[in-house]
């Protein structure tokens, strides 16, 4: 396909914002007589992964993880 053809089919050039509003909250928690692990990662954890890997590890307690995660692509003739 020749870029002229290609051109035609692009997206376009309208910029979008990506947000996120990530609100949490932890209490009113307790812990007692608790024991945590520790974390690793080995080598070669990610030899085979594709796409976007997250990782996201806790060794403790009353906790609260969020993630989020926003991809913007832009394609260019």
């Amino acid at each position: 396909m020749s870029a002229t053809t290609l051109g035609h089919y692009s997206g376009g050039s309208t910029v979008i914002a990506g947000i996120q509003t990530i609100t949490g909250t932890v209490s009113n928690d307790s812990a007692t007589n608790v024991t945590t692990g520790a974390n690793s990662i080995a080598g070669g954890s990610f030899s085979d992964a594709s796409g976007l890997p997250s990782v996201i590890q806790n060794t403790g307690n009353n906790v609260l993880i969020q993630n989020g995660v926003i991809v913007n692509v832009q394609m260019k003739p």
